[in-house]
């Protein structure tokens, strides 16, 4: 296509709200408001010139389909140049990746010198130059692609997340960010709200790595632990690393173990999932001496997850959410949580699966069917054993598959949360509370055993009026089963965040107990 010159040098884009309520039509029409203005350069090129740059730029041809979709959008105008030289949000482009880090994105720019180039030039960038043009169009897509999109869902897939992911236009995004280069600064469009929480809590961290980070405390193998009231020098450099990171308000020097240090550990053993006690152990210790580099990376590494997370969940009426290292469940009504709970996850040999879907069915006193795997692996060579096996259980033949009968000792409890799935993963009680006590809940074949089962499900049905506490306690100690579908499908969410920040800035690091942060890590970490 030869270049062709237009007399207009600006193409306004009128959208057009739509009213709930008017009196009349006048009313109406007063009311329409443009909301987007963008402007484009009146100069257009050749549309050749795309395949020939990418030729010439193979580190961005990853790009082209998209590059190519922006222009045959925009009529191959320029869009990266307006009447004094390159446009605003080009510059302001340029500056966010120069600082990527501060996203936790680990990825060099491609062609950075030549963008330094251009941005840096005294003589000014006046007049459309096509290569600069698709350099920035390229740049544009490769920060959006790192910034929220993060890796493709084959990658995300491969490091064991199965939680569909949102589609996004990041051509159309672009318009609007062009009208209003500031909307870059703002994520909440694109992110989930942990990532902004995650993201300051990055920069703390890195701060305290550039002042020196925190000493390995070097540990005395001949005492076992230190309790209130016990004085040692290391009592002294505990102090210190807990003030570092903000545990302590404030560092006495003290080699004594005294109630204010105390009150540190504790707040450092809840920020990792500990059991809360005042207890100093080789094994705490060791976990203070965990390098800051090291949280640094943790911290990055979940706020990828977070790229893989729509931004339309959060805003959900109703959900419920499941961290599997922090065997923890959160059930949020209108973006409030009105109810946690301790889970019981998968262990390591039967991972519970990141995954979601509806919840459609409680199901009161329940039978326990027996997975053909547990049939084989455990119960059959049981019976070889014991012939009473199943009586002694409370279980029985149902043709050629085994269940537990329902009751109090039924492995699944008194109640249980249905949202089917390919993994036949679900919601339940248990008779082993006891497990709640543990500090690691990898304990079960895949399925969540959950802390407050009563409680999930009055607060589940607390809108309907024929579901009493009263009546759902008859329905779970009846030892009949009997099934309620919600009206309302909950959408369940399970997930895997090693750190996760509290809407008052508190980061919590919980253990990788599946290993999926080294997965995850040898993907963004490449050398």
């Amino acid at each position: 296509m030869k270049k062709i010159v237009f007399n207009f040098s600006i193409i306004t884009l009128l959208v057009f709200s739509t009213l709930l309520s008017c009196k009349n039509a006048k009313e109406q029409n007063e009311n329409i408001q443009p909301l987007a203005v963008i402007e484009e350069h009146e100069t257009t090129f050749d549309s050749t010139a795309i395949n020939d740059f990418f030729e010439t730029y193979p580190k961005l041809k990853e790009y082209q389909p998209e590059v190519k979709k922006l222009y045959q959008k925009h009529q191959y105008h320029y869009i990266w140049f307006d009447q004094n030289g390159i446009n605003e949000f080009a510059n302001l482009l340029y500056d966010k990746t120069n600082n990527l880090e501060e996203e936790g994105v680990a990825i060099n720019v491609p062609y950075k010198a030549k963008f330094d180039g251009i941005h840096n030039s005294l003589n000014g960038n006046s007049k459309p130059n096509i290569e600069t043009e698709l350099l920035h169009s390229s740049l544009y897509f490769f920060y959006v692609m790192n910034v929220y999109h993060g890796l493709d869902s084959n990658k995300s897939k491969e490091a064991e997340w199965y939680i569909p992911r949102k589609k996004q236009s990041y051509i159309n995004y672009l318009d609007s960010l062009l009208t209003n280069p500031t909307l870059i600064n703002k994520d909440e469009k694109n992110l989930i709200g942990q990532y902004s929480l995650l993201k300051k809590a990055l920069h703390k961290y890195r701060q305290i790595e550039k002042k020196g980070g925190w000493n390995s405390i070097t540990i005395d193998t001949a005492v076992a632990s230190y309790k209130i009231g016990d004085s040692a020098a290391i009592i002294a450099d505990i102090r210190k690393r807990l003030f570092l990171s903000e545990d302590l308000k404030s560092n006495s020097e003290s080699p004594v173990y005294d109630t204010e240090l105390s009150k540190g550990i504790l707040h450092y053993k809840l920020r990792r999932g500990y059991l809360a006690n005042n207890i100093i152990s080789k094994e705490l210790i060791q976990d203070l001496n965990i390098p800051i580099s090291e949280r640094i990376k943790t911290i990055m590494i979940n706020m990828e997850r977070c790229r893989w997370v729509s931004s339309d969940i959060p805003k959900s009426k109703e959900l419920i959410a499941i961290n599997i290292p922090s065997f923890q469940l959160s059930y949020f009504k209108n973006q409030e949580v009105v109810l946690r709970s301790k889970v019981v996850v998968g262990k390591i040999l039967n991972k519970t699966v990141i995954f979601s879907a509806p919840m459609k069915y409680i199901v009161f006193s329940p039978y326990w069917n027996v997975p053909a795997s547990i049939k084989k692996n455990e119960i059959l060579p049981a019976i070889a054993k014991n012939p009473n096996y199943l009586a002694e259980h409370n279980m029985e033949w149902n043709g050629n598959n085994i269940r537990q009968k329902p009751g109090p000792k039924n492995s699944l409890g008194l109640i249980k949360f249905l949202f089917p799935n390919s993994n036949d993963i679900y919601l339940h009680d248990t008779p082993s509370k006891s497990l709640f006590e543990k500090e690691t809940r990898a304990f079960s074949h895949g399925c969540i055993r959950v802390a407050k089962p009563r409680e999930l499900a009055i607060e589940i049905l607390k809108d309907n009026p024929e579901w009493t506490p009263e009546k759902i306690d008859s329905a779970m100690h009846s030892g009949k089963e009997s099934w309620l579908t919600l009206k309302e499908k909950i959408p369940v969410y399970i997930g895997y965040f090693t750190a996760w920040v509290d809407n008052d800035g508190t980061i919590h690091f919980y253990n990788d107990i599946y290993k999926r942060d080294e997965l995850l890590a040898s993907m963004l970490f490449v050398k």
